[in-house]
């Protein structure tokens, strides 16, 4: 049950920092994947850069550091980017921005947590579903991208 707690809790914190922030969901969706990469590339270095720090080693700081590597990038891109201009945009995206955060998250939470009961068939479905939510999440993604339209600033002007 606490993954399910837990995890509702990022959720509501990573969804509430993309709809108030309007960001789209292509560009922090991919960099999401790149968040993910530079975990799997550094993570072992970086879980050994925070135990020579003195943070205390183990499961709970190697997961938080991985955690904080996946969302770095994206957190970065929280603050520029194109932007949605309506609620339905921002609330799809925010909810899409979510849903691939958690996917991307849910491999290094589980490392921490006791899985026991309910939360354990929830976190189970989770990881096995995990590839499918991620490769849809990327192609909506990527869709998204080229579906944003570039601002024009009326200061322009070009010269044929």
């Amino acid at each position: 049950m606490e993954i399910i707690l837990i995890c509702i809790v990022i959720a509501i914190l990573l969804f509430v920092a993309a709809f108030i922030t309007r960001r789209r969901f292509g560009l922090l969706g991919l960099a999401l994947a790149a968040g993910s990469l530079l975990s799997g590339i550094w993570g072992y270095d970086a879980g050994l850069i925070t135990d020579s720090l003195g943070a205390p080693s183990g499961s709970l700081t190697t997961a938080i550091t991985m955690s904080l590597i996946v969302l770095l990038p994206a957190g970065v891109l929280l603050f520029h980017g194109y932007t949605y201009k309506t609620l339905v945009g921002r609330v799809i995206g925010a909810s899409l921005f979510t849903l691939l955060a958690l996917a991307f998250l849910i491999e290094p939470l589980g490392y921490v947590l006791a899985l026991q009961g309910f939360g354990a068939n929830v976190y189970s479905w989770l990881v096995n579903n995990r590839t499918a939510i991620i490769g849809v999440g990327l192609i909506i993604a990527v869709v998204d991208l080229f579906l944003t339209k570039p601002a024009h600033s009326s200061d322009r002007r070009y010269i044929r």
